[in-house]
């Protein structure tokens, strides 16, 4: 009878932590989903952003081709580490058509162009908590998928370790765009 009790209280105990694994894995999943939206977002702005800058800087044509280039090469990444390096890259890009406000002073003092300036500030702030919130529990999932006695249900149930989705260095110096 003992070992009844024993076997029994090991099942529970598993079926414990697998419950924990799959509350872990779906709480990074709705993370990522978070970082998803506010990337859509910003990937959607840049369309308005480039239309606004194209009627005070026609000659910069080179500048405002590469920044939807960039926008288009973050469509296509997937990979947390993939779509980190592709919205740095976007965001170097972001950076020099702003530097272009600098250059037009009509065009930053335009109602649009600040309008859209505050709604990508917003947004990076989203984005900035998103990535945060996504992180932390990509963090806690992959702690609990490496203890032990979780990891022994990791193994067997197939969950997987998750990537952080990191900023490069570049963009931790600048972070806000401001005139």
């Amino acid at each position: 009878m003992p070992a009844v009790f024993i076997i029994a209280a090991i099942a529970v105990f598993a079926v414990f932590l697998y419950n924990r694994l799959v509350r872990l894995k779906n709480r990074c999943d709705e993370g990522w989903s978070g970082v998803t939206v506010q990337l859509k977002r910003r990937r959607d702005l840049i369309p308005n952003l480039v239309e606004c800058v194209k009627g005070y800087a026609k000659h910069e044509q080179s500048t405002l081709e590469n920044v939807i280039e960039l926008r288009n090469a973050t469509m296509n990444a997937s990979a947390p580490a993939d779509v980190a390096k592709a919205e740095n890259d976007l965001s170097q890009g972001l950076k020099s058509l702003f530097a272009l406000g600098e250059s037009y002073p009509e065009l930053k003092a335009g109602a649009n162009f600040a309008k859209l300036q505050d709604s990508l500030e917003k947004i990076e702030d989203d984005l900035q908590n998103a990535r945060r919130y996504y992180n932390a529990t990509a963090r806690d999932l992959n702690t609990a998928i490496d203890t032990f006695p979780s990891n022994l249900i990791a193994k067997n149930f197939g969950f997987a370790k998750r990537e952080f989705f990191d900023i490069d260095e570049r963009e931790k110096e600048n972070v806000a765009v401001s005139f």
